[in-house]
């Protein structure tokens, strides 16, 4: 396997090439971008044969009931465990941490961190083979951002932190009363303030708006709170060498290269700009947003429009990659809206 980019031409749109060069208007700002990625995504005893003759309608989970972070699955089904984190470290590609989650056969894996242009190729190749691994064994692993009508979204969480030129965590200050520094909370206010613009480049399908609803454990507004799981953007001091950004609103089925670019180069954007930082948003956000907090676009359209409209993304990414991604975001809109869905025919096909 060899992992490539496009060039010339045409190295104007590519995901991998747009995240390299977010990486170094960083290091010419004396910083080194430090990311992980989690990840969510359902198990089904399926095949994609057996999926696509039901329609991909009541499949069968690969474990009933709802056993967050279970000994009794993960030692039932260590075969299993123990073969996706051997392939992972096989890859380069190695995992802090896999467990289950909420959720009928919901997993959840914990990328170990690095250097964001790397991290970028391992959340690629770790969903793909995820993916790959599971269908080899009989089952189906999905990284949709919501699958099911009757459980939370699955999210695709970036942490984000900036070493400075000694190799030390620019987000920490020892002497600040919450162990964060200016740095951070500029880099904060950045990823919050841009997040309306370029909210496409990260939930970038349609059914990634689903995901976005109050009680979800998914934002519905930009802002971003201090160990605070309703916010946008989780800040989680912890220490001189854990202190990081945690960009929540990114979901499972997000382009980790193009996602990553979004949640770093808005966060650098804020610290250039010398932008003066805004608070935390206080308990639960979605019925207290903060202050200002702007809600997010309401679908993949809104947050095209406003990506294509954006002159901050387009100093940021470039003409030509704001241009094509918003371009082929309008038309994934388009393609869903002339849909009729399952939806459509139960609520109106013989009452209306």
């Amino acid at each position: 396997l060899i992992l490539g980019e496009f060039t010339g031409d045409y190295a104007g749109v590519c995901p991998r090439s747009l995240l390299r060069r977010i990486v170094e208007k960083a290091k010419s700002m004396g910083y080194t971008p430090m990311a992980a990625a989690e990840y969510e995504f359902f198990l089904f005893d399926e095949t994609p044969q057996s999926a696509r003759d039901k329609g991909w309608r009541d499949l069968t989970h690969f474990t009933p009931g709802m056993f967050g972070y279970s000994v009794i699955r993960n030692s039932v089904h260590h075969e299993l465990y123990h073969e996706l984190m051997d392939v992972m470290r096989d890859m380069d590609c190695e995992l802090e941490g896999l467990h289950t989650e909420t959720g009928p056969g919901v997993l959840e894996a914990a990328l170990k961190y690095g250097p964001a242009e790397a991290m970028g190729d391992k959340a690629a190749l770790f969903k793909t083979f995820t993916k790959v691994l599971c269908q080899r064994g009989g089952i189906m692993a999905t990284f949709m951002a919501k699958c099911s009508n009757d459980y939370p979204g699955q999210s695709g969480h970036l942490h984000v932190s900036l070493l400075d030129a000694d190799g030390n965590n620019a987000f920490h200050d020892a002497n600040d009363a919450e162990g964060m520094s200016k740095t951070m909370r500029q880099f904060l206010t950045g990823q919050v303030q841009l997040m309306p613009q370029v909210l496409s480049m990260v939930c970038s399908t349609v059914n990634a708006y689903r995901r976005l609803v109050p009680g979800m454990w998914a934002p519905t507004h930009a802002n971003w709170g201090i160990e605070n799981r309703t916010t946008a953007v989780r800040a989680i001091p912890a220490g001189a060498k854990g202190t990081r950004s945690e960009y929540r609103v990114a979901p499972a089925d997000a382009n980790p290269y193009i996602a990553l670019a979004a949640a770093i180069a808005t966060g650098l954007w804020g610290i250039e700009n010398d932008i003066d930082p805004i608070e935390p948003a206080r308990g639960n956000a979605y019925e207290n947003p903060g202050d200002g907090a702007e809600r997010l676009p309401g679908s993949l359209g809104q947050a095209a429009k406003a990506l294509s409209e954006s002159k901050v993304a387009r100093e940021l990414f470039g003409d030509a990659f704001v241009d094509h991604f918003a371009i082929t975001r309008e038309w994934e809109q388009r393609e869903h809206d002339k849909f009729v869905s399952n939806w459509d025919m139960n609520r109106y096909f013989e009452i209306i």
